[in-house]
């Protein structure tokens, strides 16, 4: 693999950073970091510009929160400036690099790799090939996030880069947390990075033809159960010897037909796709709570629910809107 140089001074130069600065704000215009960089905005970027020069620049300190949904996990937050402008700085040039690593059926926080993009690639192959499609293997890996080992994701970053600042910048980076902290934008494209020579074992050595993972959640598609069984054991192998990663206990092999993929929010079969339990029910509550308020209008109303119709319009539930529709105060009814 033909390995890259010359990237620090594109990502250090004032161009980028002013570019990285406008990625970074977007719908963010009025949160206390954006309001108290704005006061010193062009002095800020020099600054930053400076320090990235001279090789000065270090991580801040995190901001770390828990949330409960969609579940219990850890967030760490850093500052607007300068921590999220240089990784956006960052992105904006090895974005393109780092994506050329990763294997078509890679998906998460990646341009037009979404979930809804990881849906339809799922949803294709059930319908165009059921005879090769009839069980499925589905794992997800323990604490994946803060599993990372630091030196093997170094070692990940160093076979496609020789930029000496860069990797030193990188390196800093990735140290500044235990594992990959969730809630950096980095850390998005660190994680598909760590499992993206994983995703070419798959498909190039193992031969695995339907595949797709979604970060750490993974879907594997076969019309022989034992084969899903043996490529288990090798992917569980795979994982603890080259990643040092856990597959979690819950790990499947199932029919298809039987019960339906649960996988990114949707429940997959062969003839039709289902909305998951969990956010079928988040639609509901929200569709009640909406329809308390007295002199809501039909586009207040539209926008209330709109998240959740995202979700609706990409499967089928004609059924489940026809039945919210009768109960709401305004026809559940948009353009698909």
């Amino acid at each position: 693999m033909k390995r890259i140089g010359n990237l620090y001074d594109r990502i250090c130069s004032l161009e980028n950073l002013q570019l990285a600065d406008e990625k970074a704000r977007k719908g963010k215009l009025r949160s206390h970091g954006v309001v108290k960089h704005d006061k010193n905005r062009e002095a800020n970027l020099i600054h930053l510009h400076e320090s990235l020069l001279n090789g000065t620049f270090r991580t801040s300190k995190y901001d770390i929160f828990t949330i409960y949904e969609p579940k219990e996990r850890e967030i760490y937050r850093l500052p607007y400036y300068p921590d999220r402008i240089v990784h956006h700085a960052i992105m904006n040039i090895m974005e393109p690099i780092w994506v050329s690593i990763f294997t078509a059926d890679t998906y998460s926080c990646i341009k037009e790799r979404g979930i809804h993009a990881a849906a339809i690639k799922v949803r294709k192959a059930l319908r165009q090939n059921p005879e090769d499609t009839t069980y499925c293997l589905k794992i997800d890996i323990r604490k994946f996030y803060p599993s990372i080992d630091h030196d093997i994701l170094k070692d990940i970053i160093l076979r496609k880069l020789k930029d000496k600042r860069l990797l030193a910048l990188l390196d800093e980076i990735i140290d500044s947390a235990k594992g990959v902290p969730i809630g950096n934008y980095l850390s998005q494209y660190f994680a598909n990075l760590y499992l993206s020579y994983f995703d070419h074992w798959l498909k190039e050595t193992q031969k695995v033809k339907f595949y797709f993972r979604y970060a750490d959640d993974i879907v594997i598609l076969h019309p022989n159960k034992e084969y899903l069984h043996v490529l288990f054991r090798s992917m569980q192998n795979y994982l603890a010897d080259n990643l040092k990663l856990e597959v979690k206990k819950n790990w499947q092999i199932f029919p298809v037909d039987a019960r339906g993929i649960d996988f990114v929010g949707y429940v997959f079969y062969h003839t039709h796709t289902l909305l998951r339990k969990s956010i079928k029910q988040r639609f509901c509550r929200r569709l009640m709570r909406t329809c308390k308020y007295e002199n809501i209008t039909e586009e207040q109303f539209k926008q209330n629910i709109c998240p959740w119709w995202g979700w609706a319009k990409y499967c089928d539930s004609k059924n489940l809107i026809k039945k919210l529709s009768k109960i709401s105060k305004y026809e559940i009814k948009f353009r698909r």
